[in-house]
């Protein structure tokens, strides 16, 4: 994938990831069992790209429209403090986490699928889908991956967020005990 030279320079400035969970940290399905409980897949090489951004400092936040404790699950695995779940208005999410975090939205990426988070593209300084996003937000993204959402979309925007900051080796080495790569 050609990146654009402005998108490589706004990664370089990334200090926040911001996530949606259905359709990109899963792949959008929902599982119902027979007494009505929940099940989403999550995608482990997704969960090391998070934890990849935390081992250098790049924070990670989810915000999504739906509410479910398997998000919280998943989200204390992975370390992640800011969850904000039913974000009906995604917009007014992100200018919570700002706010706590004292960042400005440029300083942000996002990684969304739906029109639910087409309101949030204009204002972070990257705005990434998954590949198989809905076309109508995937024409505004900034950033394609090259996998569905689930299966590794967001480990390979990590990965492109650390290798342009020139992180990605360091966060490699300190996640496994100075492995070099």
């Amino acid at each position: 994938m050609k990146v654009k030279s402005e998108v490589r320079h706004a990664a370089i400035a990334v200090k926040l990831l911001v996530l949606d969970v259905d359709g990109v940290l899963t792949d959008g399905s929902i599982i119902i069992g027979n007494t009505g409980e929940l099940y989403k897949r999550f995608n482990v090489k997704d969960g090391l790209g998070i934890k990849l951004l935390q081992e250098v400092g790049i924070q990670v936040a989810i915000c999504t429209g739906r509410i479910s404790q398997i998000v919280n699950v998943r989200a204390e695995e992975l370390g992640i403090d800011l969850v904000l779940q039913g974000e009906k208005d995604k917009k007014e999410g992100l200018a919570k986490i700002c706010i706590d975090l004292g960042l400005k939205a440029k300083e942000v990426a996002y990684m969304g699928d739906d029109l639910s988070d087409l309101a949030l593209f204009s204002e972070v300084g990257i705005a990434a889908v998954p590949k198989d996003a809905s076309s109508e937000v995937k024409e505004k993204a900034n950033w394609v991956s090259k996998h569905k959402g689930g299966q590794g979309a967001v480990r390979e925007f990590a990965e492109f967020i650390l290798k342009e900051k020139g992180l990605f080796r360091e966060a490699v080495r300190k996640r496994f005990s100075n492995t070099e790569i």
